[in-house]
């Protein structure tokens, strides 16, 4: 009998039986090495794909993120005047940029790739930044750290609207210093040498570079240009001087030149300010015009505001009044309804005419003239020097609707000018076939509406001698002459020479028989007419009780006009008619710009002629 076996035994040879036989040292070797050629083969196949097939596609994708691009912003075109006096010019700005990141590193990608001097000089950097930032912008240093040492950020804004040399100062002072983390990018900045002159003529650019009003919005396409752009490659550390390089460059904005006078436009406008203090009205304007050429001379605004900083200013105060508001004109239109009548030879300027004290319509509606009186008789001349609205609708009744309608529309009444400023009203002519009523109230000025440049271009028609032109505002672009393709300049006939000899002697009368000095300017003949009118209120779709628009029209000398000026008063606190409100206006800018132009005094004297 065998004795049974120990438990070590038995252990050991378990043990025995579970070990697996060792693999051939060859064959494990041979798997390994098959294993590290399919590795290879993988990785020099991407490496085929990458280099060979796929080789343009990914060098496209390095290159576009090495690749910047820069708008290089166009000029734009400078707004000057008749003689050549800078309006609006565009600054070269920029916007002071700073990377906080790169000031962190000094320039470096990641922080191991910085050395222990890169370390100092990054530790210093936003201090030394701020201290450069402080000499050339003003503020103190601790004002800028917050931006410079932002750990979140890599775009901050640090100032506006730098002149490019200062940021030239800035970053000469930093490559001497050996410092990086500022950039500028280019931000032009539209200029306003003169704040508030001709503002509402000009109009404005906001901070975001666009236009916003007057000829600098009318005229965008002219003065804007065409941006160019520069494509670099770049790196951390900038523009990497011998990478790719393509220039486009910017295409100017045209530069335009205006009819406008510089200083008579300031003369004009301090006179606006002086008669808003003095009579506490709403508004006013003033336009001073060439006749024989329809050129824009001075055209002022009050209230107005600075293009500089429109931001403080009230809209109101913003447009263009001499274009956007339209108004009745009051007996200034009798100066167009007398020119028809003697064009079409409906009347003689001598002729006597009954003249009855009222005319009604009905038992509410009737028109009275402004002075009291029973039934007279004037002369023609006299209907027009006294401004009777009964004389006025008397005579005007012998032509047809259709006849007068025709003068009116040929005088450019109710369509606008086309001048070049946006928001220009056309005003309104009632058509040919209106009622008895709305024909009598057209002939002294109600019923209608013009606009300040629309009136000046009728009656300059009437007073150079019958030839309507225009009204122009636009003179160049780019030195040369230039007509707006929209706007019929071809001058026209509308009445005979004779005509508009009888109109200005009407003219001289008014003058003649006013007792203000506003009507006499020492050696010139002059003619004028007045006009006064009740403002309309939308609200109760009525005419306003106590607000008017007054206005007064005069030209010089009369015998042979070569200066219009016509100004307009709205809702005067002081004074209630042409004469006293707006005919010292039209005096003192008169006075100012005929010796101005040198026009010779007037050889004669006038001579008044009979009324009655």
């Amino acid at each position: 009998m065998t004795a049974p076996k120990s438990t070590a035994a038995r252990q050991l040879s378990r043990l025995r039986r579970a070990r697996l036989p060792l693999a051939s040292p060859i064959r494990r070797l041979r798997v390994l090495l098959i294993a590290i050629a399919v590795v290879f083969s993988l990785c020099a196949g991407r490496a085929l794909q990458v280099q060979a097939f796929d080789a343009k596609t990914y060098a496209t994708a390095a290159a576009d993120q090495m690749q910047q691009t820069q708008v290089l912003p166009a000029s734009r075109g400078e707004i000057s005047d008749r003689y050549g006096d800078i309006l609006a010019f565009t600054e070269d700005t920029v916007q002071v940029v700073a990377d906080p990141k790169m000031i962190r590193t000094n320039g470096k990608m990641t922080d191991s790739q910085m050395t222990s001097y890169d370390r100092e000089v990054a530790a210093a950097a936003p201090q030394r930044l701020a201290e450069i930032l402080a000499r050339h912008l003003g503020n103190t240093p601790d004002s800028y750290l917050p931006q410079l040492t932002d750990p979140k950020s890599s775009y901050k804004v640090i100032a506006k609207r730098v002149p490019a040399q200062t940021f030239a100062d800035i970053q000469a002072e930093m490559t001497q210093a050996k410092l990086l983390g500022l950039r500028r990018i280019t931000a032009p900045t539209r200029r306003y040498p003169n704040g508030s002159l001709a503002s509402n003529l000009i109009g404005w650019v906001n901070q975001q570079g666009e236009a916003a009003g007057g000829l600098e919005l009318s005229l965008e396409k002219q003065l804007k240009g065409t941006d160019g752009k520069e494509i670099y490659d770049s790196s951390p550390n900038g523009k990497i001087p011998l990478g790719d390089n393509v220039l486009i460059p910017p295409q100017n904005g045209r530069n335009v030149g205006l009819t406008i006078d510089n200083s008579l436009q300031l003369l004009a406008e301090q006179r606006l300010a002086k008669a808003l203090a003095d009579t506490g009205a709403e508004a006013a304007a003033v336009v001073v015009t060439n006749p024989n050429t329809g050129e824009m001379l001075a055209m002022a605004n009050a209230p107005s505001f600075d293009s500089n900083d429109p931001g403080k200013s009230n809209p109101q105060d913003m447009t263009n009044r001499i274009t956007t508001n339209a108004y009745e004109p009051g007996s200034v239109q009798k100066i167009l309804t007398f020119a028809a009548m003697l064009d079409s030879g409906t009347i003689d300027p001598d002729e006597k005419v009954k003249v009855p004290s009222v005319i009604k319509y009905d038992k509410v509606n009737s028109v009275h003239d402004a002075w009291n009186h029973g039934d007279i008789t004037l002369r023609a001349r006299g209907i027009f020097a006294k401004s009777s609205n009964l004389g006025t609708i008397t005579l005007a009744r012998r032509m047809p609707k259709e006849q007068l309608y025709s003068y009116y529309n040929a005088f450019g009444l109710g369509k606008r000018t086309n001048i070049g400023v946006g928001g220009e009203s056309a005003g309104l002519l009632p058509k040919a076939n209106i009622a008895d009523y709305t024909r009598d109230s057209n002939s002294f000025g109600s019923g209608l509406s013009v606009t300040a440049v629309q009136n000046a271009a009728a009656v300059g028609a009437i007073v150079n001698g019958g030839v309507y032109h225009a009204p122009t505002v636009i003179s160049t672009m780019d030195g040369q002459p230039y007509t707006r393709p929209n706007q019929d300049t071809t001058p026209r006939r509308v009445i005979s020479e004779n005509t508009s000899a009888q109109v200005r002697s009407l003219m001289e009368q008014q003058a003649l028989n006013q007792t203000s000095p506003a009507f006499s300017i020492n050696g010139y003949r002059i003619g004028a007419k007045t006009g006064t009118a009740r403002l309309f209120d939308p609200g109760c779709n009525c005419y306003s009780r106590d607000r008017l628009v007054v206005s007064t029209v005069g030209v010089a000398p009369i015998d042979n006009p070569q200066v219009l000026v016509y100004a307009v008063v709205w809702n005067p606190k002081k004074g209630a008619s042409g004469a006293a409100v707006a005919a010292p206006i039209m005096h003192d800018v008169m006075q100012l710009a005929l010796p101005r132009y040198a026009v010779p005094p007037s050889s004669t004297k006038g001579v008044k002629l009979p009324l009655q």
